[in-house]
């Protein structure tokens, strides 16, 4: 029994588990089937990438420091997009962004933590 390629259909030659002829047919191979949720994968992971680097801006004193809601929206940063939060047993909840977090304060303000 004869293998072939999954993309383009060339006779396999080689390994008996050889799936592709070639590199670039086993990327275009993947890419087609991970093309519907790439998109929105990219921009989600996008979103993060910058809020992340947003958060990374500020300058922390002792794995912490504050700023005001106004400077966190003009450097672009996304209230929407977090990859988890934090309930203290008091009921205070963070907010994190990998291991940069904050937290909401009176008057827009906003505490920005490193998690450990």
């Amino acid at each position: 029994m004869e293998k072939t390629c999954l993309e383009c259909g060339e006779k396999l030659l080689g390994r008996a588990d050889k799936k592709f002829c070639t590199d670039y047919c086993r990327n275009a191979y993947n890419n087609k089937i991970n093309k519907d949720s790439k998109n929105l994968i990219r921009n989600i992971n996008n979103r993060l990438r910058k809020n992340y680097r947003i958060l990374d801006s500020f300058p922390l004193t002792d794995g912490k420091t504050k700023t005001t809601r106004t400077k966190l929206l003009s450097k672009g940063f996304d209230f929407e997009y977090l990859t988890s939060n934090y309930i203290t047993k008091k009921g205070t909840t963070y907010y994190f962004v990998y291991d940069l977090g904050y937290l909401p304060l009176d008057n827009d303000y906003y505490m920005i933590v490193k998690r450990e």
